[in-house]
C-alpha cells in the first residue's frame, strides 16, 4: 500500500479522501465565519485579487474546483454573464450543498457537481479558467489533479491555485505560534472542533512552497507559470498558462 500526509500524520494513501472529507464535513457549516476569525477578513482581499487576475470576461467557461461555500463561484458568475458559465464542484458533498444554497439565497443558479480533480468528469479543451482556492493541498495526487486541469483547459486557457504557502523566514516563528496555538483554540470555540484546524496548520506544512507549486505546474503541462505573494507568503497564487 501506498502512503502519503495527512498532515503530519502518514496514513495510507486509499485513506486521505475519506480523513480530508470527514474534516470539511465537520467544518461547513462554520467554515466561512471561520475563514474572517483566521485571516481577520484577509481572505476577502486574497479571493479578489484572484478574480483580479482571473480577467474574465462575458461567455467565459469556467471550472471551479473546491468552490466550497460559493465565494469565487459567485464572483466568476458576474463576471461571465448570462452567455458564460460556472461550473461549481467540490468533492465535498457537505460543503457543496452550503455552497448551493448559499447561491440560491443570492439568486445565482449554477452547474454544481460532486467530483474529484483527480478525475475531472469534463471533456478536454472546455474551459477558459479552472480555479482552485485552497484545495489543492488536501489533494492525494496533487501532479495528477494538476494534469485534469491541463487537460480540460482551452488552449491558451488560465489555472489559478490559490493557496497557503511559504510565509517569509522572519515572520516563521511568530506565524508558527498562531497556527499551532491560536487556530486550535478558535476552531473549538467557534467550530466546536479543535482537530480539524490543527489538520489545517499541519497540512499548510507539508504543501510545496512557491518554487515547488511552480514546478509541479510546469510537469503537469503549463507552458508559462508565475505567482504571486500576499500577505507576506502567507498565501501564493500561482498563475499557469496551457500553451
Amino acid at each position: 500500500m501506498s502512503s502519503t500526509h495527512f498532515g503530519f500524520e502518514t496514513v495510507d494513501e486509499n485513506d486521505k479522501a475519506r480523513r480530508v472529507r470527514g474534516v470539511f464535513d465537520s467544518v461547513a457549516s462554520k467554515y466561512d465565519i471561520m475563514n474572517d476569525l483566521m485571516s481577520g477578513g484577509l481572505h476577502r482581499a486574497w479571493k479578489a485579487y484572484t478574480v483580479m487576475v482571473a480577467n474574465l470576461k462575458e461567455g467565459d467557461q469556467v471550472l471551479d474546483i473546491a468552490g466550497g461555500t460559493g465565494d469565487l463561484s459567485l464572483a466568476f458568475a458576474k463576471k461571465v454573464g448570462t452567455t458564460g458559465r460556472v461550473v461549481h464542484t467540490d468533492i465535498n458533498e457537505a460543503m457543496l450543498r452550503v455552497g448551493r444554497d448559499r447561491l440560491t439565497d443570492k439568486g445565482i443558479l449554477l452547474p454544481t457537481v460532486v467530483c474529484d480533480a483527480e478525475k475531472l468528469p469534463f471533456p478536454d479543451q472546455h474551459f477558459n479558467l479552472v480555479s482552485v482556492a485552497f484545495g489543492l493541498r488536501n489533494m492525494t495526487h496533487k501532479d495528477a489533479a494538476l494534469k485534469e486541469m491541463c487537460r480540460v483547459l482551452k488552449p491558451g486557457g488560465k489555472l489559478l491555485v490559490l493557496e497557503f504557502s511559504k510565509v517569509a523566514k522572519p515572520l516563521e516563528k511568530a506565524y508558527d505560534w498562531y497556527s499551532f496555538n491560536i487556530l486550535p483554540r478558535i476552531g473549538s470555540l467557534v467550530a466546536g472542533d479543535a482537530d480539524s484546524y490543527r489538520y489545517l496548520a499541519e497540512s499548510i506544512r507539508m504543501h510545496p512552497g512557491q518554487q515547488e507549486l511552480k514546478a509541479l505546474m510546469q510537469q503537469a503541462g503549463f507552458g508559462h507559470v508565475d505567482y504571486h505573494n500576499m500577505t507576506a507568503g502567507v498565501v501564493a497564487l500561482h498563475v499557469g498558462i496551457k500553451c
